[in-house]
């Protein structure tokens, strides 16, 4: 494999109108922690059961390990979300499982913090997203899993050009149970446009 074929030797700080999406840093863990803790009953319903340690500076920095192998075997990059106005944490999104070859493709997951929910920062964050992985990445094909009854990430999805294309069976562990997942995907010659930001649902996997 070389390293760098098809992604940039660093991150880029990929910027939208009132938000822009960077790589973590350890010098994050405060900030991430913080929102993290307050937001434990919005997003753990939607998540993978947090481990015992999940919130400390161990567990964060195991989670930067992770996002380094994605990006060091180019399988994936991680960012997460500011607001342009003053440089506010709000949330995460992670391009995972890149395949190269015949299927140009990945895998989207985002979480937004419970103080910024419902004020469209998602929406925005997952139009930059969408534009970086079809433009600078090259990829043909992003696809997005969420819970049936997650109605506000399934508009979400609608509304960025996604299309759902089946039920997926006990796909996740989600809180400690194996749970169905509706499945959608977006291809880069998919006639609608990169979408307009709109209010975001909870989040799916990242």
């Amino acid at each position: 494999m070389l390293f760098g074929r098809f992604l940039p030797p660093l991150a880029p700080i990929l910027h939208g109108e009132k938000l822009y999406l960077r790589a973590p840093d350890i010098s994050d863990y405060d900030t991430w922690a913080t929102l993290r803790a307050v937001s434990r009953d919005h997003l753990q319903p939607w998540e993978p059961t947090w481990a015992e340690d999940s919130l400390s500076r161990e567990g964060y920095r195991r989670r930067l390990a992770w996002f380094e192998r994605l990006r060091r075997q180019e399988h994936g990059e991680a960012y997460f979300i500011y607001l342009r106005r003053n440089d506010g944490l709000v949330g995460g999104i992670t391009l995972s499982n890149i395949r190269r070859g015949a299927a140009q493709c990945g895998e989207l997951g985002y979480w937004i913090g419970k103080p910024f929910a419902g004020q469209g920062h998602m929406g925005e964050a997952l139009a930059v997203m969408l534009r970086h992985c079809f433009e600078l990445l090259k990829l043909h094909r992003i696809e997005a899993a969420c819970l049936p009854e997650n109605l506000p990430s399934r508009r979400l999805l609608d509304h960025a050009g996604f299309r759902s294309e089946g039920l997926l069976r006990e796909y996740l562990k989600i809180n400690g149970v194996w749970r169905d997942h509706q499945l959608y995907a977006r291809l880069a010659n998919d006639p609608l446009p990169l979408p307009s930001p709109i209010p975001e649902p909870g989040p799916i996997r990242a």
